[in-house]
C-alpha cells in the first residue's frame, strides 16, 4: 500500500491535531481525509500554512476546552431520578441506557448531551441510585448521579434499594 504525506486542516479524532504532517495509507487520505476537507496533501505550498493552521486549530481547542470546563461545572453533582417498573426483586422490566439519561441530562443542564459520550458500561437494569460520568473532551470528565425507582418514589428511596442491595451482597459473599 502506497503511504500519501497529508496536513491536517482541522483536528482528526486517532490521528491528530489541525496542522500537522501525517504520513497515512493511501486509501484513508484519498477516501476519507481528503474528500471531507480534513487534510490536503501535503505539499511544499501548503506546509508553509501549516503554522497558521496549526494556530487556529489551537485556538479552537482552547475553546472548546473552556466550554467543556463550564459544561462539566454545570453537570457536576446533578442528580437525575428515573421512574421506572420493577418486579419484587427490583429489576427493571426495562431499562434505563444512555440514550436516556442524555436525553433527560440535556433537559435539566439546558443544552444538547451526546449519549456516546456518557460513560455507562451496561444499560442500568435494576433499582437504585448508580454513578456515571460523562466525557466532554478526552481530559474532561464530569461524575453525577442517576438514581432509578419506583413510580411516585423519590431519590432518598432510590438509595435505599442500593444500600439493600449492597447489603445483601455483602452476606452472600461470606
Amino acid at each position: 500500500m502506497a503511504r500519501v504525506k497529508v496536513l491536517l486542516m482541522q483536528d482528526v479524532a486517532h490521528l491528530g491535531h489541525a496542522g500537522e504532517a501525517y504520513l497515512v495509507a493511501g486509501g484513508y487520505a484519498r477516501n476519507f481525509l481528503l474528500p471531507r476537507g480534513m487534510a490536503v496533501l501535503a505539499t511544499s505550498g501548503a506546509m508553509k500554512q501549516a503554522e497558521v493552521i496549526k494556530q487556529a486549530g489551537v485556538r479552537r481547542r482552547a475553546k472548546e476546552m473552556s466550554n467543556a470546563q463550564a459544561q462539566a461545572e454545570l453537570i457536576k453533582g446533578k442528580r437525575l431520578l428515573f421512574a421506572a417498573n420493577a418486579g419484587e426483586n427490583n429489576r427493571l422490566y426495562g431499562s434505563v441506557t444512555a440514550s436516556d439519561i442524555a436525553e433527560k441530562l440535556s433537559k435539566e443542564v439546558g443544552f444538547d448531551v451526546d449519549r456516546r459520550r456518557i460513560l455507562l458500561e451496561q444499560p442500568i437494569r435494576e433499582l437504585g441510585v448508580f454513578p456515571v460520568s460523562i466525557r466532554l473532551m478526552s481530559e474532561i470528565v464530569a461524575e453525577f448521579t442517576v438514581g432509578v425507582a419506583r413510580e411516585g418514589e423519590n431519590f432518598e428511596k432510590a438509595a435505599s434499594y442500593t444500600a439493600a442491595h449492597l447489603a445483601g451482597n455483602a452476606g452472600s459473599a461470606s
